[in-house]
C-alpha cells in the first residue's frame, strides 16, 4: 500500500518546496532592501543632524568686482590709444594721449603772466623804497621852510624885511607841509600793498604762481594714466574724438579685487553671521574647482528696497513673496590667482552657520583704506624749479631771493 500511495502523489506537491524557497529568498531580499533604506535614512539623518543642518546653500550667487572708470580730466582731442578691450594694463601706464597743444599754450601764457607780475611787484617794492627817500626829502624841505619862515617873521616884526618876502616864506612853509603830507600818503599806499610780505609771497605773485601750477598740471593730464592694475573693458574712446573733463573713456577691471554676492532667502539668514566659512564652486570651472571664502557682511536691505520705484504693499490685493538679501563673501586670494574669475559668473555657495557667535552686521572700517592709488600725485620738484627760475629771472637781482624787508621797518 505504501507504494500505491507514493504512486498517487501529484505535481503540485512536488512544486511546494521550490515555491517556499523562492518566497524565503524574496522575503530576505525585501528585508535587506528595507535595511539598506533604513541604514541610508539613518546615515542621512545623522549627517543632517551633525553637519547638514549647519549648511545654507544657494545657486543665486554671482561674481562681483570693481569697475574703475578712466575719465578725462581736461578737454582735448585724442590722438593715441595704447590699450584695447581684454588687454592687461598696469598702474601708471599711459593709456590715452590728448593733443597737448592747447595746454602748452596755456602754460606759456601763465609763465609770461607770472614773469610780468613779478616785475610789477618788484617795481612796487622799489617805488616804496623810493617813496621813503621822497618823504625824507620833503621833511628836509619842510625843516628848511620852517626856519626861513621863522627868520622872515622875526625880521618882519622889526620891519627889516618886506611884507612880500614874509608872505613868500609863509607860503613856502605851508607848501612844504602839504608836500610832506602828500608824500607820506603815497608811501602809506605803497606800504599797504607791500608791507608784511616779500615779493615771493606777495598775493599777486602767489596768484600768478597758482595759475602756472594749474596750467602745468593740465599739461600733465593730457596723458591719461591707468590708476590700477587690471584688464580693459568697455572702451568707448576713439582716435580723433574730442573729450571733455569727466567723460568716461574706458573701464579697468582689477581681477584681484573680486567678491561673491549670494542672494539668500530671508528665511535662511537667522543664523548667518559675519566671519562664517563658505564653500563655493563656479559654473565656469565645474564642481572640481572649489573656492573657500568668508562672509563679509549682509546687505542692509533687499534688492527691491533700493529700486528706483520700490514696491508698495499697502494695497487691497497683496501676495507675500519671500525676499532675498545679498550676502557679500570674500574670496581667497591664492585660489583666485590660481583660478581667475570674471565679473558676473554664476556660483554655487554654501555657508557653514554652525558657529553663530560672530556679529550680525558688518563692523566699521576704522579708518581702513581698501582702495587707493598714487598715480595722480605729481612730483612738485620740476614745477617748483620752473617757478623759481621764472621769479629769479624777473626779480631784478641775481640771487632770486627777492627779500627786501626794510620797507616794513
Amino acid at each position: 500500500m505504501t507504494n500505491a500511495a507514493a504512486s498517487q502523489s501529484t505535481p503540485d506537491d512536488d512544486a511546494q518546496p521550490g515555491q517556499r524557497k523562492r518566497k524565503r529568498r524574496r522575503r530576505l531580499a525585501l528585508g535587506a532592501l528595507a535595511l539598506v533604506f533604513l541604514a541610508g535614512g539613518a546615515g542621512y539623518g545623522g549627517y543632517w543632524y551633525f553637519t547638514g543642518r549647519y549648511w545654507v546653500s544657494t545657486a543665486d550667487a554671482y561674481v562681483h568686482g570693481n569697475q574703475v572708470p578712466l575719465m578725462a580730466q581736461v578737454a582735448g582731442t585724442v590722438y593715441a590709444i595704447a590699450a584695447d578691450d581684454t588687454e592687461q594694463v598696469h598702474k601708471g601706464e599711459v593709456l590715452v594721449r590728448l593733443d597737448p597743444t592747447d595746454a602748452r599754450l596755456a602754460l606759456d601764457r601763465a609763465e609770461a603772466q607770472l614773469a610780468q607780475t613779478v616785475r610789477q611787484v618788484h617795481q612796487l617794492y622799489q617805488q616804496a623804497a623810493e617813496q621813503k627817500a621822497t618823504v625824507a626829502l620833503r621833511k628836509a624841505d619842510l625843516d628848511q621852510a620852517r626856519r626861513d619862515y621863522a627868520r622872515a617873521k622875526r625880521l618882519q616884526s622889526s620891519h627889516n624885511v618886506s611884507q612880500q618876502r614874509y608872505q613868500h616864506a609863509r607860503t613856502a612853509w605851508e607848501a612844504a607841509q602839504a608836500s610832506l603830507q602828500q608824500a607820506r600818503h603815497q608811501l602809506a599806499a605803497l606800504q599797504a600793498v607791500t608791507q608784511g610780505t616779500d615779493p615771493r609771497d606777495h598775493p599777486r605773485v602767489k596768484l600768478a604762481v597758482a595759475a602756472v601750477r594749474q596750467a602745468y598740471i593740465n599739461l600733465q593730464r593730457t596723458r591719461v594714466l591707468a590708476p590700477v592694475d587690471g584688464y580693459v573693458a568697455q572702451r568707448k574712446v576713439q582716435v580723433g574724438q574730442r573729450v571733455q573733463p569727466g567723460q568716461p573713456l574706458l573701464a579697468i577691471v582689477p581681477l584681484n579685487q573680486l567678491w561673491v554676492t549670494a542672494n539668500f532667502k530671508e528665511t535662511a539668514l537667522a543664523h548667518m553671521r559675519v566671519g562664517q566659512p563658505v564653500n563655493m564652486t563656479a559654473d565656469f570651472y565645474g564642481s572640481k574647482v572649489h573656492y573657500r571664502g568668508t562672509v563679509l557682511g549682509i546687505s542692509p536691505g533687499t534688492g527691491s528696497a533700493f529700486e528706483l520705484l520700490p514696491p508698495q504693499n499697502a494695497t487691497g490685493n497683496w501676495i507675500k513673496v519671500v525676499r532675498r538679501l545679498p550676502v557679500r563673501i570674500a574670496l581667497d586670494p591664492g585660489e583666485l590667482k590660481a583660478h581667475p574669475l570674471r565679473l558676473g559668473l554664476s556660483m554655487q555657495v554654501s555657508v557653514n552657520v554652525h558657529n553663530a557667535s560672530g556679529p550680525v552686521l558688518g563692523e566699521a572700517p576704522g579708518g581702513r583704506t581698501d582702495y587707493t592709488t598714487n598715480v595722480y600725485r605729481r612730483n612738485p620738484t620740476r614745477l617748483n624749479r620752473l617757478v623759481d627760475d621764472i621769479i629769479r629771472a624777473n626779480a631784478g637781482d641775481s640771487t632770486g631771493t627777492l627779500v627786501d624787508r626794510s620797507h616794513g621797518r
